[in-house]
């Protein structure tokens, strides 16, 4: 990646930890909403132990960003670590002030704004940490799809949403995690797996860049222009998510003239990763 393309995800990052810090700040931690993943899980301790949640975000996200150093990728741990420090940094400047008293106005703008923070940052090649990278460390080491990892962990903090200030709060915390889903969706995908299939001239540079930067085996089907009839290749790869930057990175630097057509997927079976 060079300078240019850094300087852009750093100014995504710091956006996008804007647009959180805006959606708890001014919309649910006035009306004791909780947010998802690690951002939920600061917001609850911090109702336990007075530190405010920017500061607990940080401090859960140091030991996970270790972890996704070694185990999970550096750009993509590095990346996803700023934009928590800007996030962290935004809770601090923005004050917390409700605009509205009205908590299904706050829970529907809190979740647009914050999915449009994570979802900007996700298009980007980058997560907003702390529960992403942890259930990608889960799903490498169990057959369990890493969608069920997310589950559990919003699970856990819809439920304590509803102990702590009642269950007519965990709806509503359900409703901003449903908003914020669906924007993430718009903007990226919240399909957890995708398929790319790419069409290119070029399948022996291709496979061996995806080789060395995407830790993904890849499928070559013979094919045939059908206006040029040139003899080609479509290489079929399944990524997560959290590739498809990395993966559209790699096809323009090796083939900037491919054709390529991402897909959802549903379900895989058989093998998934390179060592498997």
């Amino acid at each position: 990646m060079n300078l240019g393309e850094e300087i852009k995800v750093f100014t995504i990052s710091a956006i996008s930890g804007a647009l959180l810090a805006m959606s708890l700040n001014l919309f649910l931690i006035p009306a004791n909403v909780f947010a998802s993943g690690f951002t939920g899980v600061a917001q609850i301790i911090s109702e336990l132990i007075p530190l405010s949640p920017g500061i607990w975000l940080l401090l859960l996200n140091i030991p996970v960003a270790i972890l996704g150093w070694l185990k999970v990728g550096k750009k993509f741990t590095l990346y996803s670590f700023v934009n928590v420090a800007f996030t962290t940094l935004f809770l601090e400047i923005i004050p917390v002030q409700g605009f509205s008293d009205d908590i299904i106005l706050n829970s529907v703008f809190g979740g647009v704004i914050g999915g449009v923070g994570a979802g900007i940052v996700l298009k980007w090649g980058a997560s907003s940490g702390g529960l992403d990278i942890l259930a990608l460390l889960a799903a490498k080491r169990s057959d369990q799809p890493i969608g069920v990892y997310f589950l559990m962990m919003n699970s856990i903090i819809v439920i304590t949403s509803g102990l702590m200030f009642g269950m007519e709060k965990a709806l509503y915390t359900l409703l901003t995690l449903y908003v914020a889903s669906r924007i993430i969706d718009t903007i990226h995908t919240r399909h957890v797996k995708l398929t790319a299939m790419i069409v290119t001239s070029k399948p022996d540079e291709l496979q061996e860049a995806f080789h060395q930067k995407v830790t993904r085996g890849v499928t070559r089907i013979p094919a045939k222009g059908g206006y040029t009839k040139e003899d080609k290749e479509v290489l079929m790869i399944v990524i997560t998510r959290y590739e498809l930057y990395l993966l559209q990175q790699v096809v323009d630097e090796v083939d900037p003239q491919a054709f390529t057509n991402i897909v959802q997927t549903t379900g895989i079976f058989g093998m998934f990763r390179k060592d498997d």
